[in-house]
């Protein structure tokens, strides 16, 4: 009651300020129907690749009305720029070391999430929530470790990533190179449940991929439209190799790429669309963001980072910040934007304080960001210090809500140079930045030392990453984490999934 009497007295009185702060402490209150959920994660996406972060050689409709509708969030981060530690730390809210995922994983491995982490999915379903995942999974692709034994009760994908696949660029190079040579691909399979749908995806399948996911999603929310719900559509798109369906190819006029960001906004499009129809849009979060940016040595048919340093791959800003979008009419303020250090990994304990849910009993790293997302006056990110893994446990850097302090590591680079054509890439080069302070507020680039003009601040985050080194290791110093939990493993009876030509 005292916060529907300080709202309505605030509006009525036309204070702005306290209407604001009114509007910010209702939106806090816990919704009286919890939210459905959709996150919408996109595979290598750069900052600047959508209308509202600064592209303009192709329109973005649906998203630029997200960005009108709700808030931007451009300080928004991943754990790791790299596919499936991103994953892993999205639907877990901790950082992938702690959950021992880290990199890529390929169609050889035998680990996946552990099964007794808690995911976003379970913590949903916990509340009774119906529960999807459409698109790329990439955190195991044996049954022990796919979505449906991770708390999602439909799915329908590809098990890792779109270019594992006998057509990969450097494999058909190789192979031209040397007919006699073999590939290192098994095909790609779909699958839906723990069942492989087709075992051999063909080019002319990824054409589809993006609205095949799509219409999946959009008939799951329709079928549970009466209940909650949670959709996690991680697109396979704009990973290379790119594909798009005929509807949209050669419609941005700005080659592939274009084409691909415009289906994908369709896709965004047919989402909200269809929450309307159904009745939910007014209590749907949408989260739109990705797991990491722009895989720059494919030069056009790679995205682009905008300001920031680099790409895919390093710990820089361009290959860890994200373009992020969220929208729920009438809940997050609408045409605004965030600039406060927030992460994937504060999804999954924000959710749980909107839908009521118990946070996990083991240790996450994630924080609840809903001050943030409500645009609450003043509110400041809840990290005090973040942590950059990459290079398979190495602290590369460590941040707060303005400085950056990078250590000592190798990173990969063009070092200038344009990348490659027509889906095949050019190689990278390899650099090594030693200990330096970046200011992100005056610098987003990375590209001056001020360490010498700070010496507070850096003693601050090297006492920061010590903390880290403890519990989570670095294995640039050589160090194991006391706080790490163990990878899910198959054992000798657990089921296998058998695809045509696997290894």
């Amino acid at each position: 009651m005292p916060r529907v009497l300080l709202l309505l007295l605030a509006v009525a009185a036309g204070i702005p300020g306290w209407t604001s702060m009114a509007l910010a402490a209702d939106a806090e209150t816990a919704p009286a129907t919890p939210p459905n959920i959709v996150v919408i994660f996109i595979d290598d996406m750069g900052y600047a690749d959508i209308g509202p972060f600064g592209a303009e050689d192709y329109p973005t409709p649906n998203l630029d009305r997200m960005a009108r509708e709700g808030t931007r969030f451009t300080d928004f981060v991943v754990p790791s720029a790299v596919c499936s530690a991103s994953r892993a730390a999205l639907l877990t809210g901790c950082y992938h070391v702690r959950v021992s995922i880290r990199g890529a994983l390929g169609p050889g491995a035998e680990i996946g999430l552990n099964p007794q982490e808690t995911t976003l999915a379970e913590l949903c379903k916990s509340q009774g929530y119906a529960t999807a995942c459409f698109g790329k999974w990439h955190l195991g692709h044996h049954p022990p470790f796919l979505p449906t034994a991770q708390g999602f009760d439909e799915y329908y994908g590809i098990p890792y990533s779109n270019d594992m696949w006998p057509l990969h660029p450097e494999d058909v190079a190789r192979i031209a190179r040397n007919p006699n040579a073999k590939n290192r691909w098994p095909p790609l399979p779909m699958i839906e449940g723990t069942t492989v749908v087709n075992p051999d995806v063909q080019p002319s399948d990824q054409q589809q991929m993006t609205r095949d996911f799509t219409n999946r999603a959009t008939r799951f929310i329709r079928q549970h439209a009466d209940e909650p719900f949670f959709v996690y559509l991680p697109h396979p798109m704009v990973h290379v190799p790119l594909y798009v369906s005929d509807a949209f190819r050669g419609k941005s006029g700005a080659g592939l790429f274009g084409d691909v960001v415009m289906e994908l906004d369709w896709s965004v499009g047919e989402i909200l669309r269809t929450l309307d129809e159904v009745g939910v849009d007014d209590n749907t979060l949408v989260i739109f963001t990705s797991d990491n940016g722009p895989w720059l040595s494919y030069g056009d048919h790679a995205g682009s980072a905008g300001p920031l340093r680099e790409g895919k791959g390093t710990m820089f800003e361009g290959g860890y910040r994200e373009p992020t979008l969220m929208r729920w009419p009438g809940r997050i303020p609408a045409g605004k934007t965030c600039d406060e250090l927030a992460s994937t990994i504060d999804i999954l304990p924000t959710i749980a304080k909107l839908i009521g849910a118990p946070l996990p009993e083991h240790r996450i790293d994630g924080k609840d960001i809903r001050p943030l997302m409500f645009g609450t006056p003043a509110a400041k990110s809840p990290h005090e210090a973040f942590a950059c893994y990459y290079g398979g446990g190495q602290l590369q850097a460590v941040r707060d809500r303005r400085f950056k302090l990078h250590f000592p590591h190798s990173y990969r680079t063009l070092d200038g140079r344009d990348g490659g054509s027509d889906g095949k890439p050019v190689p990278y080069q390899q650099a090594r930045i030693g200990k330096a302070l970046f200011d992100l507020k005056a610098d987003v680039g990375e590209t001056t030392d001020v360490a010498a003009e700070y010496p507070e601040v850096v003693a601050r985050l090297e006492r920061a990453a010590e903390a880290f080194r403890s519990d989570l290791g670095d294995k640039l110093q050589k160090r194991s984490g006391k706080g790490i939990r163990p990878v899910g493993r198959l054992g000798p009876d657990d089921a296998r999934l058998e695809t045509k030509g696997s290894q």
